[in-house]
């Protein structure tokens, strides 16, 4: 995506974000259920995640707001303030599962002093939508 800030002043509703895809490796998931301090055994042991009706290890839910979080800073630039975040589960994320991620701009207006735009995301794998849902983000304005 970009090192740069996206305005508030360039941005319109129906701007669509661009679409991003993600390797998940057996690594991403251990890793990341470690960096939370999620160690419950089904992300990181696959015969817990089976006995539990899982097919493999799984990525949790903070990895998921953590990746929704990255893609829209990535997107926004460094100057944005992720606002809010609402989040919707659906389909597993396995090791081997190609996250897609994509969005767009459904709401553009200000709120005191904040410039926001409010973007519907949606991630999905090939079982399905992983997970999908709204993001408020505070951009810079020009002048």
């Amino acid at each position: 995506m970009t090192a740069k800030s996206i305005y508030w002043n360039d941005v319109k509703e129906g701007d669509a974000l661009p679409a991003q895809k993600r390797e998940i490796t057996r690594t991403t998931v251990v890793a990341t259920a470690i960096a939370t301090r999620d160690f419950t055994p089904v992300h990181h042991d696959h015969e817990a995640a089976q006995k539990s009706g899982a097919n493999d290890i799984f990525l949790n839910i903070l990895t998921t707001g953590g990746l929704i979080g990255k893609y829209m800073t990535d997107w926004s630039g460094p100057e944005a303030q992720l606002k809010k975040m609402v989040i919707r589960l659906g389909a597993t994320c396995y090791p081997g599962d190609i996250l897609v991620s994509g969005g767009k701009v459904v709401k553009k207006y200000t709120a005191g002093s904040e410039h926001l735009v409010d973007v519907e995301y949606n991630f999905s794998v090939a079982m399905g939508p992983h997970a999908w849902g709204t993001v408020t983000m505070a951009l810079p304005n020009k002048g």
